[in-house]
């Protein structure tokens, strides 16, 4: 009999439905915007919560659907993790609202910040929880964010980019000749200052200054330089294709961080494949942070678009900087 692994069962995501098209900040900043968020990262619109609506409320649609999917019970979970930077308190833990609302009655609890990293290392987390405890069948995986509420609405910079979300997965157990192969972590920290939330936590508490200042709304401090994704991605996937003893070539899916979908297709030719390989959902969600990429595998499983025995890569990076990277055989 195989090793007991971790296997994708299910998927689901929500975002919210009030539609931010670009027209809208050629009218909020009083320039054309539209023409360079089409050329250039091929925006179009995205999606924002509405007023009074928050992290849980896209969590926890985002999880019906994936325990619908796989024919699992509320009752049936065994541990919930949401990866999120724009959590619905300080503490505790979103994790602990959404148990609370969808009354998992059984499982554990906890959230992780890599920023939009934090699916895939959620994803890893849940998958070593499996493999190694029996105790554990049937883990929730989500991505979830809502920066639109972090947003300085006259920084160009970051307004017409970020946007609202929520992916969830179910990883099951099972001892067939499929699930998770290979995975990777890994954080550039030098990078920590350079974009981020800074305001609110113990180093900058909420004063009137910081308020003045926007500092408790995103920033880009410094201007990450453009290879360091294209760079670090394709050096971590071959990294894990050497360690499978596969080829780049095997992987039939690539889902990646959505911020930029020019360093999407920077990574596929520097691994000289086809970059239609790539699931790419900014043109109408916008960059949905640690939601990205759990949403772009729901819309390919949604599409029928992944089969039985391929197999995908996820790869994220965010803020930090932090790095995940997983294979897995469905």
């Amino acid at each position: 009999m195989s090793k007991r692994n971790a296997v994708i069962l299910s998927s689901g995501s929500y975002a919210p439905e009030r539609v931010v098209p670009n027209s809208y900040f050629n009218e909020l900043l009083g320039k054309d915007v539209d023409t360079w968020l089409k050329e250039f990262v091929q925006i179009y619109e995205r999606r924002w919560c509405s007023e009074g609506e928050t992290t849980v409320d896209l969590v926890e649609k985002a999880c019906v659907q994936a325990m619908d999917r796989a024919g699992v019970k509320a009752e049936d979970i065994d541990l919930l993790i949401i990866a999120t930077d724009t959590p619905e308190y300080i503490s505790p833990s979103t994790a602990s609202v959404i148990q609370d609302r969808l009354q998992l009655v059984n499982a554990g609890t906890f959230d992780i910040n890599t920023a939009c990293a934090g699916f895939v290392t959620a994803l890893d987390v849940a998958t070593k929880y499996i493999q190694a405890d029996e105790n554990y069948k049937y883990v929730l995986v989500v991505g979830a964010y809502t920066m639109s509420k972090y947003l300085n609405l006259k920084d160009k910079k970051t307004v017409t980019l970020f946007a609202d979300g929520a992916g969830a997965v179910v990883v099951g157990a099972t001892n067939e000749d499929k699930g998770a192969l290979q995975s990777k972590l890994l954080t550039k920290g030098e990078y920590n200052s350079w974009m981020g939330i800074y305001g609110g936590g113990s180093y900058m508490p909420m004063t009137e200054e910081v308020m003045a200042n926007h500092d408790h709304q995103l920033k880009f401090v410094q201007k990450i330089p453009g290879n360091v994704n294209p760079d670090t991605w394709s050096a971590m996937i071959l990294d894990l294709c050497r360690k499978q003893n596969i080829s780049v070539h095997d992987i039939n899916h690539f889902f990646m961080t959505q911020i930029n979908i020019n360093s999407i297709f920077q990574t596929l030719d520097m691994l000289g494949v086809d970059r239609s390989k790539a699931a790419t959902i900014m043109h109408y969600y916008g960059y949905t942070g640690s939601a990205c990429i759990p949403m772009a595998f729901d819309e390919w499983m949604k599409k029928d678009l992944v089969k039985p025995g391929e197999i995908i890569c996820f790869i994220g990076s965010g803020g930090g900087l932090a790095f995940g990277a997983s294979l897995f055989k469905m």
